[in-house]
């Protein structure tokens, strides 16, 4: 793929994780759906598996669904099979590292991984999502109009950064 090819990619992924998470919420979701969309090699059971990460890990705040979905989605083009559970090819730690980069630019672009202090850098003040209130609030705030879909863009187009310079893609 030539470079002009991988921006293309990065922008579809951006725009199809930011409008995936403006639309319907679930962070982790919809990282997974853009890269799906974008480059396949994501089965509806890997889609399916991410639902529970959105808000840092069933809302809680943890760390961030956006950044847990894109460790999703680079796992499923480096991974650990279940047939070679053993890991003799020792495949699980070079995906540790793709993890890692991806966790790294995180940090580099949001000071944190974690969703309360990215909402904290984005909005001023993190949102309990769990308590309706809050989640009103943060809705209020923009939350799904700009905020976390941006933070969901940036994960997706850091994914397909990341499958490029290791050849995934």
């Amino acid at each position: 793929m030539d470079s002009q090819e991988i921006a293309n990619l990065r922008q579809k992924a951006y725009t199809l994780a930011e409008q995936y998470e403006r639309e319907y919420g679930g962070c982790s979701q919809c990282v997974v759906a853009a890269i799906k969309d974008t480059v396949g090699g994501i089965s509806d059971d890997i889609f399916k598996a991410a639902t529970g990460l959105a808000g840092g890990v069933g809302l809680t705040g943890n760390t961030c669904g956006a950044l847990t979905g894109g460790v999703m989605a680079l796992s499923c083009f480096l991974g650990r099979e279940y047939t070679a559970f053993s890991d003799p090819e020792r495949i699980r730690f070079k995906t540790f590292d793709l993890a890692a980069d991806l966790q790294k630019r995180f940090e580099s672009e949001f000071g944190s991984s974690l969703c309360r202090d990215i909402q904290t850098r984005i909005m001023g003040r993190y949102y309990d999502l769990r308590n309706e209130e809050e989640h009103a609030l943060f809705l209020k705030a923009g939350g799904h109009d700009d905020k976390c879909p941006s933070v969901c863009g940036k994960a997706a187009a850091h994914v397909i950064d990341i499958l490029y310079e290791n050849d995934l893609i």
